[in-house]
């Protein structure tokens, strides 16, 4: 009989004893699944301890337990490939970085099949992307929103993967946004920390909470104020929340310009009619991811990318600086 070759066994010997079951087999599998993959595997019923099947992550083994994990079959991702001209900022073997136009979505999704990042990824690193984000958002380490340009890196394989997920994890990499807000921030420079979760009255929408969600941190430094109507900004993040400048600047008092989901329009009597008519165009937020730095997760090179805001943002800004 042909052997099983996605079966595998482990024994647990005393070092291991009354170890996480997630950790016990990611010692055994390192280099071959990440933490997170493991975890999914557990959560879908295909590891068995004893015989019995066991599908929490935490759950603690014993010396002389047999743990078995069914390694699952690696499906044919179905995302077909477009040359979608992706401005490429770095490229080599392991990792991609791009500047992502405003408007593109990162990975398809219900509804949204072609025209994302990712289509556009296949087709420029001609299939050759990491499993480990699944098959829709193969190569996949972070996101931006859609309405928000600039800087992300995908991985081209799954040990860059885990190097640079491990990064963002554990928040040593470097990420700065501009943005364009409304109104007179008090004081040049700020630290805004407050928890974000889903918005009890609206579950699209994310938003500053008191109890639950999620720790999230930023920091600001105003580079210019224009009509006393209008601040740029200089955002970074500390943490990685979903939507997390745009609830924190809102939360504050502040919101985007542009943002369709958190920014009301606030046209100053202050701006110009050419001013207002212009930001009356804007259809998404006036926010860019201008800096990323990290850790090259296979040379160990610590790299950084700058990239200059979109036209339409610069046309803003230029406009705004004309009276």
């Amino acid at each position: 009989m042909e052997k099983d070759t996605n079966l595998l066994e482990f024994y647990v010997n005393f070092e291991h004893h009354n170890t996480r079951l997630d950790a016990f087999l990611s010692y055994h599998l390192s280099g071959e699944q990440s933490r997170s993959a493991i975890q999914r595997i557990i959560g879908e019923d295909m590891v068995k301890v004893n015989g019995n099947v066991v599908n929490k992550v935490s759950f603690k083994i014993q010396e002389t337990n047999i743990v078995e994990i069914r390694i699952p079959e690696i499906k044919p991702t179905e995302i077909i490939p477009e040359d979608l001209n992706l401005e490429v900022v770095y490229e080599d073997e392991h990792l991609i970085v791009v500047n992502k136009p405003a408007g593109m979505t990162v990975h398809p999704g219900a509804g949204c099949y072609n025209g994302t990042l990712v289509n556009g990824l296949m087709h420029q690193c001609k299939g050759t992307l990491s499993g480990i984000g699944g098959e829709e958002r193969p190569g996949i380490v972070h996101r931006i929103d859609k309405g928000t340009s600039g800087l992300l890196v995908a991985a081209k394989n799954d040990h860059a993967h885990q190097g640079l997920a491990r990064q963002f994890a554990e928040k040593t990499n470097h990420r700065v946004y501009v943005s364009l807000v409304y109104g007179i921030l008090p004081q040049e420079e700020g630290t805004i920390v407050g928890n974000i979760g889903r918005d009890p009255k609206d579950r699209k929408k994310m938003a500053y909470v008191q109890t639950g969600g999620k720790e999230a941190k930023t920091t600001f430094r105003v580079l210019n104020e224009y009509k006393d109507a209008i601040s740029l900004v200089r955002l970074k993040l500390h943490t990685g929340r979903t939507h997390q400048i745009r609830v924190h600047m809102t939360s504050i008092g502040f919101p985007l310009i542009g943002d369709p989901m958190y920014g009301k329009m606030h046209l100053s009597k202050n701006l110009e009619p050419e001013q207002k008519a212009f930001i009356k165009t804007i259809d998404h937020q006036m926010l860019h991811a201008m800096e990323l730095g990290f850790k090259h997760p296979v040379t160990g090179k610590n790299l950084k990318f700058k990239a200059a805001p979109p036209q339409d943002f610069q046309d803003l800004v230029s406009l705004l600086k004309q009276y």
